[in-house]
């Protein structure tokens, strides 16, 4: 192992039934680098990473690591596996893309948590130690809010502050940006430079490959559990690491769509509820409307309202023309809306159960008779998604937790689509997913509007936004500031907007 290395894996091996995670992967990271990890979901990237922290054992190989830097550097040492305590020690720490917090517990609390300010719980001394954190990173977060109140993107904040808190010598970032807005993201970029330049190394993994070539100074690609190649950032373009990633060409990052936007299948008048108030505005049959926001804008919000799965307070929901009442999510899908929530390991699937169950959750009624479900049919729905969502998956009764996120994502939206909605709601429909299936959702959602079908698309991916929206109304402090026509759009326009001007 260099002096230069900080961490060195040789030969890593991992197998599972019917899959080999891992096979005989290599590779080093150096002190004061940001390596980016990319791949697409099922290329080993969560069993790596995994690897290093000790919440996986590898079946073969060894890891190196070598503590500390500078005049603080200890001698590097080998160990045929990690435990999560050894990782620690060896100032290893990990935002994961599943968040890692304790719920009943408060921002500062989660933030401190295993950290010793004291002989006592000091509930002050933690709440200085998060309010700081959340001023370094120009955020505001209430440090005594307790964590199941707070926003997906108000978490990730609270798990990047948790591990830059411990001020780590290896820091892996799994998808760090996923929940972010543009804003965040920035801040976020402005603390992997700081402790890139404080000798640190960072080890970033990301499906948003305008991250990767910002950020990083090496990119690695994994496939099939091997490791591809090794590049540095400024050396290759964006069409040469997805052809590594996918070993394909993908020709465009955003389908053309010819379909025409039809009657209004949705409509919101004075809409109010979930702390969000006086929402107006409608969608189309044949249309993708894009639905933008700051952290906390309140977009995700008034769509459970929306879907009923929050009260409404007053104002109109309005589908094909008629007001609804929708009360419960049962309304709303007898209705035919469908939603795609923002948090999928809370709100989206049953992780322990099977990715056929899920699928097929909501259609159970239309695939029985006489209280007995149809199991061919069910069979043949499960399969088909599978199969149109690529899920990386050796059984359709594999169980949803042992999934990548970005194959626990895919199951989400099959859940959705097998339900055949006419009005469908993707939040964050993208969110922790390799580009190549990125794509192929993209090419869906244009299918979907080829058939008249109205999809509202909440996502914190600007270019996303950008590419794949044919109208953008964007939120502002929990209300609707404007909206943009195709040919407004432009980040400034979407940013001007959503920051209250």
């Amino acid at each position: 192992m260099d002096d230069h290395q900080a961490l060195s894996l040789r030969h890593i091996t991992k197998r599972y039934p019917g899959v080999v995670a891992l096979d005989d992967v290599s590779l080093d990271f150096a002190k004061g680098e940001v390596h980016a990890i990319v791949g697409e979901n099922g290329a080993g990237k969560s069993t790596f990473i995994k690897v290093i922290t000790g919440a996986v054992r590898p079946d073969a190989g060894s890891v190196a690591v070598r503590p500390g830097t500078g005049a603080d550097a200890s001698p590097a040492a080998e160990y045929p596996a990690m435990t999560p305590a050894l990782a620690r020690s060896c100032g290893i720490e990990c935002i994961y893309q599943e968040f890692n917090l304790v719920d009943c517990l408060s921002a500062a609390e989660n933030i401190c948590f295993g950290t010793r300010l004291g002989a006592l719980v000091d509930q002050n001394a933690m709440n200085q130690v998060a309010r700081g954190l959340f001023d370094e990173f120009g955020i505001d977060i209430d440090p005594s809010a307790i964590v199941r109140d707070l926003s997906s993107a108000q978490k990730q904040i609270v798990e990047i502050a948790k591990a830059v808190s411990k001020k780590p010598r290896v820091l892996i970032l799994d998808e760090p940006t996923a929940s972010l807005t543009v804003s965040e993201i920035s801040i976020l970029f402005g603390i992997v430079e700081r402790m890139k330049k404080q000798g640190a190394t960072l080890i970033y993994i990301s499906h948003r490959l305008e991250e990767i070539f910002a950020v990083s100074d090496r990119v690695s690609v994994l496939r099939d559990g091997r490791l591809i190649t090794t590049l540095r950032t400024g050396d290759c373009d964006r069409q040469t690491l997805i052809k590594h990633m996918v070993g394909r060409e993908l020709s465009e990052t955003y389908p053309a769509r010819t379909s025409t936007p039809g009657a209004l299948a949705l409509e919101l008048k004075r809409l109010s509820g979930n702390g969000v108030r006086d929402i107006s505005f409608g969608a189309r049959r044949g249309e993708i409307l894009g639905v933008a926001g700051l952290v906390g804008a309140g977009r995700s919000e008034i769509m459970k309202v929306v879907f009923g799965a929050e009260r409404r307070q007053w104002g109109e929901v309005l589908v094909n023309g008629v007001a609804s009442a929708i009360l419960s999510p049962s309304d709303a899908m007898r209705l035919g809306i469908s939603l795609i929530p923002e948090d999928r390991k809370t709100e989206g699937c049953f992780l322990m159960d099977s990715i056929r169950s899920n699928i097929v959750y909501n259609i159970l009624k239309k695939i029985s008779g006489f209280f007995v479900v149809d199991q061919k049919k069910e069979a043949a729905i499960a399969r088909d998604y599978i199969d149109r969502m690529r899920i990386k998956t050796p059984s359709p009764e594999t169980k949803v937790l042992t999934l990548s996120g970005g194959n626990q994502q895919k199951v989400v939206v099959a859940k959705a689509l097998a339900s055949e909605s006419d009005i469908i709601i993707f939040d964050e429909p993208t969110r922790g997913i390799d580009v190549g299936a990125k794509h192929e959702i993209y090419e869906l959602m244009n299918e979907l509007c080829s058939e008249g079908k109205c999809i509202v698309m909440v996502t914190s991916d600007m270019e996303e936004l950008l590419g794949m929206s044919d109208r953008i109304v964007v939120f502002a402090e929990r209300t609707l500031a404007g909206e943009l026509g195709r040919e407004q759009f432009s980040q400034e326009a979407v940013l001007e907007l959503a920051s209250g001007g």
